[in-house]
Parts: C-alpha cells; structure tokens; sequence
C-alpha cells in the first residue's frame, strides 16, 4: 500500500508517506499556519520518493478532535488530492494516532492520549495498542480534567500536551505506568499511516465526499 497521511490537528503540520511498510515522514512546528505549509510538504515528500500522487493508493487523516481549523485544513488537502485520483480517504481519530505515536515511544499497551481544548477542558480516550493497531476501550471526549480523573483509573501510560496541564495530585490519581517523551506530545502522520495501512488494505476507505472531520464539541 502507497499511502499519503495528513495530520494537522494540533501545531505540528506532519505529512507521511507510507511505502509498504517503510514511512517518510516531514513534521514541523507550524501554529495556525498549516495551509501554507502542508500542500508544498505533501509534493515535497512524492518528490523524495519519487513517485507521483496518482501513484497512490489512498489517503488518511487525522480526523480530529483538535483544533477547529486545522483538522479542515487536512481533510480538505486529502479530499482534493483524492478527488483528482479517484482514490479512497480514511479519516482516522488524531487521539487513536497519538496513542499510537505512545506506544511506539514507552512500549506499553494501555494508551491515555490527552490534548488541549482550551476552555479548561482536555481532549481524551483510552486506546489498547496491539501489534501497531489502537482499539478503543474508553470513549473519545471533551471533558474538564476532574472528569478524565473520575473515568481513567490508574496504570496508563500517558501521552500528549494535556499531560501538561496534569497537576501532581493528578498524576499521583492516574498511577501512570509511563509518560511518553516531550516529541509524541502531538499526533504524526507516520502513525495515522500505519494505523491507516490494514484499513484501507480491507476496503475501509471512504469516498473524498464522505471522509469527514470529528469535533467532539462544536465551535463557538
């Protein structure tokens, strides 16, 4: 599967490109500046691979919840690529990709992936991450942190920049089994690809008008 990941959802414009297994990947810090540098990082990364994009198999997204505008910003580029292709979307939850991303970074299967969203409420769920695959095991949602307190439990491994905004008191609830490093604090593209990857193997693919973002709550 030749696969092109968009992942904008939080400040980090990351694209990756997934080669059957081997992904490529350009990620950098971009707050509220994602349409001028997503496009350019897509053809840049086709470029290094050599490849064009109506060589691709399919598209994936970070799907949100995240920042309004920068969860449009990523599935609108991946319906435009696709609808010029005819290639099929996958839009893929950003917490699902950042439990992923904290998997990979302490090892552990039990996943809490935790983000800002602003107005003293976190974005959160509980992921069990399998063998590269995040099935969910506590709903996606937007709740003030003394909520995620109540829900969570102890003995999951941490990941994401709401973990910031845990105090000791909350850490000393949660019992974290691991705190993943500063660089998995947002979602990357390198994981929605390979979450993306066995999904669109099995058809799960969407067509561009029907792969659509996921809030959690509504703008303002």
């Amino acid at each position: 599967m030749k696969i092109l990941a968009l992942e904008t959802s939080g400040e980090f414009c990351s694209v990756a490109l997934w080669l059957d297994g081997r992904c490529l990947q350009r990620h950098q810090l971009a707050p509220a500046s994602h349409t001028l540098h997503l496009l350019p990082a897509c053809e840049a990364l086709l470029a290094e691979a050599g490849m064009p994009s109506s060589a691709l198999d399919g598209l994936a997204f970070g799907s949100g919840p995240g920042a309004f505008t920068g969860v449009r910003v990523a599935a609108s580029a991946a319906q435009g690529i696709a609808l010029a292709h005819d290639l099929p979307v996958l839009p893929l939850s950003s917490l699902a990709a950042l439990a992923h991303g904290g998997w990979r970074a302490t090892g552990h299967a039990g996943q809490l992936p935790i983000l800002d969203a602003r107005r003293q409420e976190v974005y959160w769920g509980g992921y069990d991450v399998q063998h590269g695959q995040a099935r969910l095991v506590l709903a996606e949602q937007a709740t003030p942190i003394a909520a995620l307190m109540q829900a969570a439990g102890a003995s999951w491994a941490l990941v994401g920049r709401g973990v910031e905004l845990l105090t000791h008191e909350d850490l000393a609830h949660l019992q974290p089994a691991a705190v993943a490093p500063a660089e998995f604090a947002f979602p990357q593209a390198c994981d929605v690809a390979e979450l993306a990857a066995p999904l669109l193997q099995r058809g799960a693919g969407l067509a561009p008008e029907a792969a659509l973002p996921v809030y959690l709550r509504n703008a303002l």
